[in-house]
């Protein structure tokens, strides 16, 4: 059977455009580990006495966030599907209308229920992670009372760790929404699989390079340095799925 791709030729940025959904999705999640870092700043660092309270804190803030989390993940989501469907037209101007149409009504809504529910958990993991840490670190100044100072500082950076995670969790969950609805769409119009594009520069991991230009079952998921996972889906990933469809 005959095929093409999105791209007739190499591209080294990903067709689907995602910063501006990356950088509003970033902010937000930072605000959660501001408030983290509040939370946990408010009492005595390593002291046993204040884990309880913290933790109390952490969980009841988690459990709070539903509603802004659910809200927060469904815009980013559903900036990105309009971002995908852009590129889908772009790419189906030269396809035949049946085929435009298909593309067009992509049953892509039991993706973005999917989506949204894991994105839900994962915000809501910020302060729960958080709260596990402080819990973790002041075991630790307990049963090594020489280390007590240095896992005093440790805690005290709980709100910069959430932080770092946050930002995690926004570069690696947009990235990997807009690769997870490019491949609801392939799918829908019977394309098997993908070609692995990267973002060309010299901050692509080596085992990503491996796999640039190289064809991947929608099937069958790559797994590379440990991790199993398409183009766009594993942490920190910049690349992204060049769909091969059937002519």
């Amino acid at each position: 059977m005959a095929t093409r791709t999105i791209d007739r030729v190499k591209r080294q940025r990903n067709p689907v455009k995602t910063s501006r959904a990356e950088r509003q999705y970033a902010s937000r999640l930072r605000r959660i580990a501001q408030s983290v870092g509040a939370i946990i700043d408010g009492f005595p660092a390593g002291d046993p006495a204040s884990v309880p309270p913290i933790e109390a804190m952490l969980r009841r803030y988690a459990e709070a966030l539903t509603d802004w989390a659910t809200a927060t993940a469904s815009q980013m989501i559903a900036e990105v599907n309009a971002s995908d469907r852009r590129a889908w037209m772009q790419m189906s101007q030269d396809m035949s209308t049946a085929l435009r149409r298909e593309i067009q009504t992509a049953p892509t809504g039991e993706a973005m229920r999917g989506l949204l529910a894991e994105q839900v958990t994962l915000i809501k993991s910020i302060p729960l992670e958080a709260a596990q840490r402080v819990h973790d670190l002041t075991l630790k100044g307990i049963e090594d009372a020489s280390r007590a100072r240095e896992i005093a500082s440790e805690i005290q950076r709980s709100g910069e760790v959430a932080e770092s995670r946050a930002m995690l969790i926004a570069r690696t969950e947009v990235s990997r929404t807009a690769s997870t609805l490019t491949q609801a769409r392939a799918e829908s119009i019977g394309s098997d699989g993908y070609i692995w594009r990267t973002a060309g520069d010299g901050d692509v991991r080596q085992s990503h390079k491996d796999m640039r230009g190289k064809f991947v079952p929608w099937s069958t998921p790559p797994t590379l340095d440990g991790l199993t996972g398409h183009a766009g889906c594993l942490p920190n990933c910049r690349c992204y799925p060049e769909p091969v469809i059937p002519e």
